[in-house]
């Protein structure tokens, strides 16, 4: 009788223990996940300033960044920065960040059209996470579908795609509207950064 009493005990140990380490698991996990953001550049002559000033902002706040791109290996900015891909856009889940930033400069202007990078945009809308872009990069947004009836701003290059798109534009250097943020330029890099981090302590 006592034996069995202390299988029985044994065998509800472990079940107990089993239960919990699985929910630290997935705490941990929701725990990395909501300080996660990634962060979208183009293969070639993304612009370093709209990148490089919101990763330290972000990670000097305590969030991890990731890089995805549309092709894997090391992106060169127009400035000469570097910085090498984790993933590509068509391998981020968005259930993985917390938000996504698309980083603008010349190269972003040339692949505006990319549908992986629409798709990852609808994706996080879906997902209800926050949506960012900068510079000539919101024009990925309205191509998506999601600026329709909201404010928002870009530079001058790309505010045709905006309205075309049926976004309310507005000539201001960062423009918030619910969970999408966009930005005009490298000039608003540092507050673009800081609107994010801001919007995400919300949440």
């Amino acid at each position: 009788m006592i034996k069995k009493f202390f299988i029985f005990y044994f065998l509800f140990f472990i079940f107990i223990l089993s239960g919990c380490s699985s929910q630290l698991l997935t705490d941990k996990k929701e725990a990395v996940m909501k300080n996660k953001i990634l962060m979208v550049v183009a293969p070639l002559d993304f612009r370093d300033v709209e990148y490089f000033t919101p990763k330290k902002i972000f990670e000097d706040e305590g969030f991890a960044v990731s890089t995805a791109s549309i092709q894997s290996g090391t992106a060169r900015g127009a400035d000469g920065g570097e910085v090498k891909i984790d993933l590509t856009v068509s391998q981020a889940d968005s259930a993985d960040f917390v938000a996504v930033v698309f980083v603008g400069g010349p190269g972003m202007r040339q692949i505006t059209d990319d549908e992986s990078l629409q798709a990852l945009a609808i994706k996080f809308s879906k997902a209800g996470k926050l949506i960012t872009a900068i510079c000539v990069a919101p024009a990925v947004l309205a191509k998506a579908g999601l600026l329709a009836g909201k404010e928002a701003t870009s530079h001058s290059d790309a505010k045709q795609v905006l309205e075309d798109a049926g976004a309310l534009f507005l000539d201001q250097p960062v423009v918030v509207s619910d969970k999408i943020i966009t930005a005009n330029g490298p000039e608003a890099s540092e507050e673009f950064g800081r609107q994010i981090v801001e919007k995400l302590r919300a949440f």
